[in-house]
């Protein structure tokens, strides 16, 4: 049985439909993400499937519950790392995962937890004193005490330096490893194309596409040729192409169904000036590249 099944989820605020008829489900063991511009019905969703907000329609379960009524059995079963945690800054961070786990029938070794999370340095170290970026792992330490069968993830590595998002996506991927089943919300395109074994892409309270990153990313068209715009020339001095051009201060990509076409093109006219194209490559899109074209170009 899938961890999480949704079906025709309905929520509304007013006149607003926040969520509107949404369906898929989460396999356990995989690393899904809930992917979608603010506005979307991520943060509703999730909420219902965490059984903090309750639903106007359809039907939803986790790990054989209906989270409305699943109770402490249902709640012992999932850990939740939410975007923002308020702490008790006066507790060290031992304390504060000791504090967390006993409020579970099996807990995890507090002192293996706050190792795993790379905190171990930061042991006996007061909350206040922690950074950004250290009090996401502490929120991370807090999700994980409670040996969850399923992990909420709400933007897991917001606030982390490069190497501290690397460590979390390891972590990240171990708990896949050894079963955890992870729902993900994050707004890092690179995060979830590393981590998820599925995506579900949001769009106005609807889903609009799911399925593996490699997947989504093959059916798209597109190619992007990219480089350096030589110096002393302009955009405008560019050749006409069939792709769309795109420029950023001196970085110009090109969304092309016609590669081969435009790399032609493109190289033709440079030999015939004389000039380089530094860094030129053509690579298939990124999932970044592919989520702007579904949720039409809506930041997140």
């Amino acid at each position: 049985m899938s961890a999480v099944i949704v079906e025709g989820l309905r929520k509304r605020y007013g006149t607003v439909k926040a969520v509107d008829g949404l369906s898929f489900t989460v396999e356990r063991g995989e690393v899904f993400a809930l992917l979608g511009p603010n506005g979307a019905g991520k943060t509703t969703t999730v909420e219902i499937l965490e059984g903090h907000r309750g639903r106007d329609g359809g039907q939803v379960s986790v790990l054989g519950f209906d989270p409305a009524t699943g109770g402490r059995p249902y709640r012992e079963r999932i850990g939740i790392v939410l975007q923002e945690a308020g702490f008790e800054e006066e507790f060290s961070v031992f304390e504060l995962v000791r504090l967390y786990a006993r409020f579970y029938s099996r807990p995890r070794d507090p002192d293996e937890v706050v190792e795993q999370v790379g905190l171990k340095d930061k042991r006996g170290a007061r909350v206040r004193t922690l950074s950004g970026g250290q009090r996401r792992r502490l929120d991370l330490a807090l999700g994980l005490i409670g040996r969850p069968e399923l992990l909420f993830l709400d933007e897991p590595t917001t606030g982390f330096d490069p190497s501290a998002r690397h460590h979390a996506w390891e972590l990240i991927d171990g708990l896949r490893s050894s079963g955890t089943t992870i729902l993900l919300t994050t707004h890092y395109m690179d995060e979830a194309q590393h981590l998820a074994d599925r995506v579900a892409v949001l769009r106005e309270g609807g889903l609009v596409a799911v399925g593996a990153p490699d997947t989504l990313i093959a059916a798209e068209r597109t190619s992007v040729l990219s480089f350096w715009l030589p110096e002393g020339t302009r955009p405008a001095d560019l050749p006409l192409l069939a792709g769309h051009i795109e420029t950023r201060g001196q970085s110009v990509s090109v969304r092309t169904e016609q590669p081969a076409r435009d790399t032609h093109v493109l190289t033709g006219w440079a030999l015939g000036r004389g000039i380089e194209l530094t860094s030129l490559s053509l690579a298939r899109p990124s999932l970044e590249d592919v989520y702007l074209d579904l949720v039409g170009g809506q930041t997140s």
